[in-house]
């Protein structure tokens, strides 16, 4: 997985991501709105309407009372806890 940070200020962050789709960016997006301090996450991933854009778009907004940067962070350790836990279940089923 390759990203490029296209933007990032106090409040806001913006990613690139190559290679992903709505599967993996669904994900992010519902943790990112779970996690304290988000006020707003969404992602783009039509080329057509966004310039010529290639890779889908994250973009991160938080309260001001967090950084964008910890609160993707948050959510990916998020994931990656539950994604554990539910091959820890499926492999004991």
């Amino acid at each position: 997985m390759e990203l490029r940070v296209i933007s990032s200020s106090e409040d806001e962050l913006e990613l690139e991501i190559a290679g992903e789709d709505h599967t993996f960016l669904n994900v992010l997006k519902r943790t990112l709105l779970d996690t304290p301090g988000v006020a707003a996450a969404t992602y783009d991933m039509n080329p057509e309407q966004s310039g010529g854009q290639v890779d889908p778009v994250l973009t991160i907004n938080t309260d001001g009372a967090v950084e964008p940067l910890d609160t993707l962070e948050s959510a990916c350790q998020t994931i990656q806890e539950s994604s554990s836990a539910f091959w820890t279940a499926y492999t004991a089923a």
